[in-house]
C-alpha cells in the first residue's frame, strides 16, 4: 500500500467514525505497513488483523476496539497509544514500547489461526501465543486486561496499573514490575522467577501455585493475597506485609496444627503434639496461637507472624526465624539453641524461665530456663523483652535494640553486644573472678 492509498483509507475511516457520507471502516488486514509513521492516527475499531506493523510509530494513536488479532507489532512504538478493549490475541509485540499506553480490558491472550492444508481442502487451527517479550509497559494502564498465558519474559511494567488483570499461566520471567498495581489480579500458575516486584501492590491478588523463586518482593503489599502452593524459595520479602494462613500450607501441616490445638485444649488427653521438624512455614500467620511444647526443630519461619503467640517450652533449635515477628509472644523455657533470629521482632516478648509443674499441675519449685546458646540476634528488636534467667551463652546481639530489656540472672558468657542499644537494659551482675 502506498502512502497516498493509506492516507485515503484513514480519511474514509475518519468519515465513517463521524457517520459522514463516503466513509468506510479501515480494513488493513494482512497488509505490510512495516515502519510506517502512524503517530496520532485514529483507527478506532479498525481492522488490522495479521497486519505487519513492526517498527511502526503508533505513539498516541487511537486503536481502541481495534482488531489487531495476530498483528505484528515487533519493536513498534505504542507509547501513549489508546488500546482500550483492543483485540490483541496472538499479537507479536516483542520489544514494543507501550509506556503510558491504555490497555484497559484489552485482550492479549493467545489466539487460534485458521489455516489450509495446501492442495487439500481440509483446514485446521494453529494456536499462537501472544509474544510480548522485552516490551516496555512502564506506567501503562492494563486494568482488567486479559494476558492469560502471554509470554511477558523480560518486560518492564514499572508503575503500571494492572488492577484486576488476568495473567493466569503467563510467563513473567525476570520482568521488572516495581510499584506495579496488581490489586485483585489473577496470577495463578504464573512463572515469576526473578521478577522485581519492589513496592508492588498485590492486595487480594491470586498467586496460587505461582513460582516466585528468587523474586524481589521488598516492601510489597500482599495483604489478602492467596498463596496456596506458591514457591517462595529465595524470595526477598524484606518489608513486605506477606502473611499466609495455615490453609495455604499442605494438608499434613494443617492436620499437625489442628491435632496440636486439640492436644493443648484437652491437656494431652486427645490429639497429638505437633512435630514439624524441618517444615517450611515461611510467612505463616499464627498470630495468638498456642503451640506450647511443639517440636519446631529446624523449622523455617522466615517473616512469620507470631505476635502474642504461646510457645512455652517449644523446641525451636536451629530454626530459621529471620525477620519473624514474635512481639508480645511468650517463649518461656523455649529451646532456641543455634537458631537464626536476625532482624526478628521480639518487643515485649517473654523468653525467660518457666516453673515446672508436676503431674497434678502443682509447682515443683524447679525452673526451666530458655536456651539461646549460640543464637543469632543480629539487628533484632528486643525492646522491653524479658530474658531473665535465660541462657544467652555465645549469643550474638550485634546491632540489636535491647532498650529496656531485662537480662538479670541471665548467662551472658561470651555473648556479643557490639553496636547494640543497651539503653535502660537490666544486665546481669558481673560474675566473681575465678579463684
Amino acid at each position: 500500500m502506498t502512502p497516498h492509498e493509506l492516507v485515503a483509507v484513514l480519511e474514509k475511516h475518519e468519515r465513517w467514525l463521524k457517520n459522514k457520507g463516503g466513509g468506510s471502516r479501515a480494513n488493513l488486514t494482512m497488509l505490510n505497513l512495516e515502519g510506517s509513521n502512524l503517530s496520532g492516527v485514529d483507527l478506532t475499531s479498525g481492522k488490522l488483523s495479521g497486519a505487519n506493523l513492526s517498527h511502526c510509530d503508533l505513539s498516541n494513536a487511537n486503536l481502541s476496539h481495534a482488531d489487531l488479532f495476530a498483528a505484528h507489532l515487533t519493536k513498534a512504538d505504542l507509547s501513549g497509544c489508546n488500546l482500550y478493549r483492543a483485540d490483541l490475541r496472538g499479537a507479536h509485540m516483542r520489544g514494543a514500547k507501550l509506556r503510558r499506553a491504555i490497555l484497559k480490558e484489552a485482550d492479549l491472550r493467545g489466539g487460534a489461526l485458521l489455516y489450509g492444508n495446501g492442495r487439500n481442502s481440509g483446514k485446521g487451527l494453529d494456536f499462537v501465543r501472544s509474544d510480548l517479550t522485552g516490551s516496555n509497559f512502564d506506567e501503562a494502564m492494563l486494568s482488567n486486561a486479559n494476558l492469560s498465558g502471554a509470554d511477558l519474559t523480560d518486560v518492564t511494567m514499572n508503575g503500571a496499573d494492572c488492577e484486576g488483570a488476568l495473567l493466569a499461566g503467563a510467563t513473567l520471567l525476570r520482568s521488572t514490575m516495581k510499584n506495579c498495581n496488581l490489586t485483585r489480579a489473577d496470577l495463578r500458575g504464573c512463572n515469576l522467577s526473578g521478577v522485581n516486584l519492589t513496592g508492588a501492590v498485590l492486595r487480594d491478588a491470586n498467586l496460587s501455585s505461582c513460582v516466585l523463586a528468587g523474586a524481589n518482593l521488598r516492601n510489597a503489599d500482599l495483604q489478602g493475597a492467596r498463596l496456596e502452593g506458591a514457591d517462595l524459595a529465595g524470595a526477598d520479602t524484606t518489608g513486605a506485609n506477606l502473611a499466609r494462613s495455615a490453609e495455604n500450607f499442605s494438608i499434613q501441616i494443617q492436620e499437625s496444627l489442628h491435632h496440636h490445638y486439640t492436644w493443648i485444649n484437652t491437656n494431652g488427653a486427645m490429639g497429638a503434639r505437633a512435630d514439624l521438624t524441618g517444615a517450611d512455614l515461611s510467612h505463616i500467620d499464627l498470630h495468638g496461637v498456642n503451640l506450647s511444647g511443639a517440636n519446631l526443630r529446624k523449622v523455617t519461619l522466615v517473616g512469620a507472624k507470631m505476635r502474642d503467640s504461646l510457645l512455652i517450652m517449644c523446641d525451636m533449635s536451629e530454626a530459621d526465624l529471620r525477620n519473624a515477628d514474635f512481639s508480645g509472644a511468650i517463649l518461656d523455657g523455649v529451646n532456641l539453641r543455634g537458631a537464626d533470629l536476625t532482624g526478628a521482632r521480639l518487643d515485649g516478648t517473654g523468653i525467660g524461665w518457666v516453673d515446672i509443674k508436676g503431674p497434678e499441675g502443682n509447682p515443683t519449685g524447679r525452673l526451666w530456663a530458655a536456651n539461646l546458646t549460640g543464637c543469632k540476634l543480629n539487628a533484632a528488636s528486643l525492646v522491653r523483652a524479658n530474658m531473665r534467667g535465660a541462657n544467652l551463652a555465645s549469643a550474638d546481639f550485634s546491632d540489636a535494640d535491647l532498650t529496656g530489656a531485662v537480662l538479670s540472672d541471665a548467662n551472658t558468657r561470651d555473648a556479643r553486644f557490639t553496636g547494640a542499644n543497651l539503653t535502660g537494659t537490666s544486665m546481669p551482675k558481673a560474675s566473681e573472678p575465678d579463684d
